[in-house]
């Protein structure tokens, strides 16, 4: 049976649009709250078993088009030697501080390349039923980068500003190794049974367009061009930088992925004869209850056309949101004849 949201990534007509919902598998769903109170985030996202479970909550409750495998975008970084925690977000034992601590990261360990969520993805595929996509997803190598020189997350992150001006060439070498790794990442989870894959760009907006020109373009590319060359498609996350979302439309991949703050049928009718788009309903609208919800989703499906259109929020879903808010999102896209 054809996946619905594979046919969106192609631009083929579809009898509905396909919906997911970034992080899905959430604090809003009862049954993820009733898990966490028995394990940590950490315990979770690093055991096969559990983060299969987590990934299936969603579409054992919902109809949607396709899961997300339960990870976080850390998780392959133990490859480079990489200790962290979370608390909640992630932080990083040792930050990087100088091109020393950069030339001193371990050729990538494959072993350590997140077995778990390669584990989690064979067997959420084996679960799931043929028409339901599975997504893969990674963190862009300058998304990582934060974390790894700032140590954590932090407002605008000044460190990592810092260094990579005071430290160009080590920040150079450091996007590098996390591109290659990134590729060989989403090229594995493909294998595992993962049909389409995401970049999570979700910091690039503290840079300037030349600075990412400059900085993180080629780092970028090169990823995209990697996991495109194995014949994966790719959906490209941009959160946050509207003043970079026409250099990220010149990227390649299959799908741009925007936030709330961008219009996206202003980005369809730029892009949309050569991409698909997904998004981009504010999380903060299904927090005021379904009548909202459903006003939102109606205006969204008005305003993009629906070839190519992949429908989800601009960002993840908050752990407040009502069910009945997802319930009423869901209702309006399944209501739609194409």
């Amino acid at each position: 049976m054809s996946k619905l949201l594979l046919n969106a990534i192609k631009r083929e007509p579809v009898p509905r649009r396909p919906l997911w919902i970034m992080r899905q598998a959430g604090r809003y769903l009862p049954e993820y709250r009733a898990l966490r109170k028995e394990h940590a985030f950490k315990d979770l996202a690093s055991s096969a078993e559990l983060a299969t479970q987590v990934t299936l909550l969603p579409i054992e409750r919902y109809p949607l088009d396709a899961a997300i495998v339960f990870a976080d975008i850390m998780s392959p970084l133990p490859a480079l030697g990489i200790e962290f925690d979370f608390a909640p977000g992630p932080i990083v034992a040792n930050p990087i501080a100088s091109a020393a601590d950069v030339d001193r990261l371990p050729e990538p360990n494959l072993d350590r390349l997140a077995p778990e969520v390669i584990d989690a993805l064979r067997m959420t595929r084996a679960a799931l039923d043929d028409d339901v996509a599975l997504l893969g997803f990674c963190g862009a190598p300058w998304t990582l980068a934060a974390y790894l020189v700032e140590g954590k997350g932090v407002k605008d992150f000044p460190t990592l500003r810092a260094f990579a001006h005071s430290e160009p060439a080590a920040l150079d070498a450091l996007l590098a190794k996390l591109s290659e790794l990134m590729a060989q990442y989403l090229i594995a989870q493909h294998a595992a049974g993962a049909d389409a894959v995401q970049i999570f760009d979700s910091w690039a907006g503290v840079l300037s367009l030349t600075s990412w020109e400059a900085q993180i373009r080629p780092h970028l590319e090169r990823l995209l061009t990697r996991v495109g060359e194995a014949g994966v498609p790719r959906i490209l996350f941009l959160q946050n930088a509207p003043h970079l979302m026409e250099a990220y439309a010149s990227l390649p991949c299959e799908v741009l992925a925007c936030d709330w703050r961008v219009d996206i049928a202003a980005l369809q009718a730029r892009h949309g004869d050569t991409r698909a788009v997904q998004g981009n309903i504010d999380p903060a609208i299904l927090l005021g209850g379904a009548d909202a919800t459903r006003a939102a989703a109606e205006r969204l499906l008005d305003r993009v056309s629906p070839l190519g259109h992949i429908v989800n929020l601009g960002h993840g879903i908050l752990p407040g949101t009502p069910l009945a808010s997802v319930s009423a999102l869901i209702d309006v896209v399944h209501a739609e004849t194409l």
